[in-house]
């Protein structure tokens, strides 16, 4: 009985396995267009010099969620320092 019980779970990884391998598939297929369009887009960028303000677009967030993060830090360790041990 045990043996029946451990062949199930193997089957049921399996087929978990296999379902997600074929979304995996199907995601990557459905993107193929889309990544094949960003060189183009990427190409019009740079010839019209917009590539710049897109750069400096994801710097500004980039280091935006820096800060957060950083005065988020700050705010935990005050309140560590709080709490007694």
């Amino acid at each position: 009985m045990d043996s029946n019980f451990e062949n199930k779970i193997r089957f049921d990884k399996r087929t978990t396995i296999d379902k997600m391998n074929k979304i995996l598939n199907i995601l990557l297929l459905t993107l193929a267009p889309v990544l094949a369009n960003a060189q183009a887009v990427d190409n019009f960028m740079r010839s019209s010099g917009r590539i710049y303000v897109v750069i400096a677009v994801m710097l500004v967030i980039f280091f935006g969620l820096i800060l957060y993060i950083i005065k988020i830090d700050r705010k935990i360790s005050k309140l560590r320092k709080g709490i007694p041990d």
